[in-house]
């Protein structure tokens, strides 16, 4: 049996490769791929401590984020489709302005 501190661990790796994914990073693309993982870092999370616990509450929240994951997907690609049309570039740093 798998110690839940290593579930941890492995979860705050994958936490702070997130962040530091969306910290450094231009790319609008690998920046939503790294709030994806930092979300998942959470469920990780959720699952190992549901399980330490022996309590079905952390799979249920689990079950509610990546709902949310999955609109935020869907979502994000497409107002970044419709960016990538007008801007002609996935840079962050292109998107000064929303404005048409």
């Amino acid at each position: 049996m798998i110690p839940t501190a290593w579930y941890l661990l492995l979860a705050a790796i994958l936490f702070s490769i997130g962040a530091g994914g969306v910290m450094l990073r231009r790319n609008t693309l690998v920046i939503l791929m790294c709030v994806e993982l930092m979300m998942n870092a959470v469920n990780l999370t959720f699952v190992a401590f549901s399980h330490e616990l022996g309590s079905m509450t952390g799979q249920v929240f689990v079950f509610m984020i990546m709902t949310v994951a999955a609109v935020e997907a869907a979502v994000g690609l497409a107002i970044l489709v419709e960016l990538y049309r007008q801007t002609q570039s996935v840079n962050i740093d292109d998107f000064d302005s929303l404005k048409g």
